[in-house]
Parts: C-alpha cells; sequence; structure tokens
C-alpha cells in the first residue's frame, strides 16, 4: 500500500519566499513489517550479496561477548507482535510472559575476544529505481547499509560504526543464501525488524536553527505560542520524521554543526535518516493518511524497532566521492 503525507497545514513559502530558494527534496521511506527478498528495497530485510565476497565485518577493539542474543531479540518482537495483534487490550499471556522473562542481558558469547571480528547487521538496501535522489554513482544502482550492533566506537565510544557499500545490482552473481549475523548485540534498539518500503517524494525546508536569526525571529513571530493551533514551522513544515533519504537534518538536541568531509572539505549532504519513531504528539500532521485510522495501535509508529545514539541518526556523504569517509549525527 502507498503511503500519502498530507498536505501541509500552511504554506510557508507564501509566507516567507525565501525559503523557496532553500527547498530540497526528500524521499520518505514507510517501512512497514513485511516480507522483503534481496531484490527488494527494504530495512532489515535480506541483503543481495555475491556469494564469493566476504561479508562485513567489524573488527575495532571493544568489549562484544555480552549482551542481548540476537535470537532473543528477533522471538521477543514475534511474541509481542502476535499476543497485541490477538489481544489489544491485555498483551502477552501468563505463558508469554514467562518466556519473555527469560530474554535477558548477559555474557552470552564469552569466547569472543574484544577484536575478533562479527558480522555487521543488514539495515538497510535501497534501489535507485525505488528511491529517487540517491547520489549519482556511475553504474551502480543499489545502496546497502550496515552497521555494528555495538555502540562502543569513536572518541566517544558510544559511536556506531556504519558501513556502506554500493554496487550494481546486475553484476551480483549467485547469491549469498545464509546471511551471517552476530550472535550477541548490545541493545535490542540496533537490531532492524524485516520491513518493505513505501517510498514516498516531498520537499523539506532547514531545521530552525539551520536558518538566518533574522528570519529565525520572523518565523517565530508567525507561528506564535505552541498552544494555539497555529502551524509550527519545526514540527509540521521544516523537515519529516521517519526514515528519510536527502532532504535536511533536524538539529533537535544540539546547534547546528559543520559537516565537511576530511578527505576535500566538501560539505556533506544527508544521505540517509534513520529515526526511531514514524511520527509523535508534535508531528501527527504527518501520518500518512493510509495510517491515520491505525494511529494509536500500538507500536504503530516504530514499525522497525530501531532506535540508534539519541533516537535519530543521519548519514551523511561526501558529494564529490563516495568513497570518502562518511559522516554521522545524532539527535
Amino acid at each position: 500500500m502507498p503511503r500519502t503525507t498530507p498536505p501541509r497545514p500552511a504554506d510557508v513559502e507564501a509566507a516567507f519566499p525565501e525559503l523557496t530558494r532553500l527547498r530540497r527534496p526528500a524521499t520518505r521511506l514507510h517501512p512497514r513489517r513485511g516480507t522483503p527478498t534481496a531484490q527488494d528495497s527494504s530495512v532489515g530485510g535480506p541483503m543481495l550479496w555475491p556469494a564469493d565476497e566476504p561479508w562485513p565485518t567489524c573488527t575495532l577493539p571493544h568489549k562484544r561477548s555480552n549482551g542481548y542474543r540476537l535470537t532473543d531479540v528477533l522471538q521477543e518482537r514475534e511474541i509481542l507482535e502476535r499476543a497485541w495483534q490477538r489481544a489489544p487490550q491485555s498483551g502477552p499471556n501468563d505463558e508469554e510472559s514467562t518466556i519473555l522473562a527469560g530474554f535477558k542481558r548477559g555474557r552470552h558469547a564469552p569466547h569472543l575476544a574484544d577484536t575478533d571480528p562479527i558480522p555487521m547487521l543488514a539495515v538497510a538496501q535501497l534501489y535507485r529505481r525505488d528511491v529517487p535522489g540517491l547520489p549519482e554513482t556511475a553504474e551502480r544502482d543499489l545502496l546497502q547499509v550496515f552497521w555494528c550492533p555495538f555502540e562502543k566506537h569513536g572518541d566517544s565510544r558510544h559511536d556506531l560504526n556504519v558501513h556502506l557499500r554500493w554496487r550494481h545490482s546486475e553484476d551480483a552473481g549467485p547469491l549469498l543464501q545464509e546471511q551471517p549475523a552476530p550472535e550477541v548485540v548490545g541493545r535490542p534498539e540496533l537490531v532492524p525488524s524485516r520491513c518493505v518500503l513505501h517510498p514516498e517524494e516531498i520537499v523539506e525546508h532547514p531545521y530552525l536553527t539551520d536558518l538566518p536569526e533574522s528570519l529565525q525571529t520572523r518565523i517565530e513571530a508567525w507561528e506564535g505560542p505552541e498552544d494555539d493551533d497555529h502551524p509550527q514551522y519545526i514540527y509540521d513544515l521544516s523537515t519529516a520524521p521517519g526514515w528519510k533519504t536527502g532532504g535536511y537534518i533536524a538539529w533537535r538536541l544540539t546547534a547546528p554543526q559543520p559537516l565537511t568531509c576530511p578527505d576535500c572539505t566538501t560539505q556533506l549532504n544527508p544521505l540517509l535518516t534513520i529515526d526511531e519513531r514514524e511520527w509523535d504528539p508534535g508531528t501527527a500532521s504527518w501520518i500518512p493518511l493510509e495510517d491515520q485510522q491505525q494511529a494509536d495501535v500500538m507500536d504503530a509508529n516504530i514499525p522497525t524497532g530501531v532506535s540508534p545514539g539519541r533516537g535519530r541518526l543521519t548519514i551523511a556523504v561526501c558529494p564529490r566521492h563516495t568513497n570518502h569517509p562518511i559522516g554521522l549525527v545524532t539527535q
């Protein structure tokens, strides 16, 4: 089923014509639980991966023996989804609750040393035919996104290790049938549930704090108090919630930060935004028309089960060279 974002509740470009030149295309991916194949764009689905190509692994040093069993994470989600569908008011029964109580964090992989290679998790794959606006990369028409199942990297020791792979889908050859997966993950919220995508092209405008101060002041005066039912620029008129490609970064927790390529100093562009929620009470105007009757159903707004970092991760890339280092923004 396609997903359709309702028209914006106000014409912000008519009110502030200078925003017209700042409009930027984005594609809302609208992941929803399903059974994608390797030939589909997906979140958490099987990758179109050549049988003779090594699967991405993390070899950076960090503890990797403690966490949650991946099999437990997946089984827990199956139990909960089945239970809430069967009993929307009460959820899991006593037998299911007993099983769920056994899924605990622990030292489930004591044989793993701090530098042993562990398979990265398959996060998403996007075909250009489905997702307009992906960067032009010669004949490569497929983007595949992976990350380490632990947030223990970088200077802060709380960052993700993200790996991107671009490929020409027609050159994949015989495919890997059983794809590697880690035994243990640091948090269940790093494991994507299998979702099919329903891409939709939209237009975004810069986040409020990304605008000149004089324009910020005029917008704040125009929108008035948040409780007067007037559309709010941040929540209704700038950046869409949920998974998307392109568009702008929503600087929800920090001031806007410069993003430059460390190899060539070019400004990095947002490639993929991975969001904990498809909507929340503040961004209800973005709920697709097709979802509005079910918007209050348990977990309807968190189809992927993913919450990286502080809840939202944007992967930014150099527009000149896809092999240059990527940038990660958590908000």
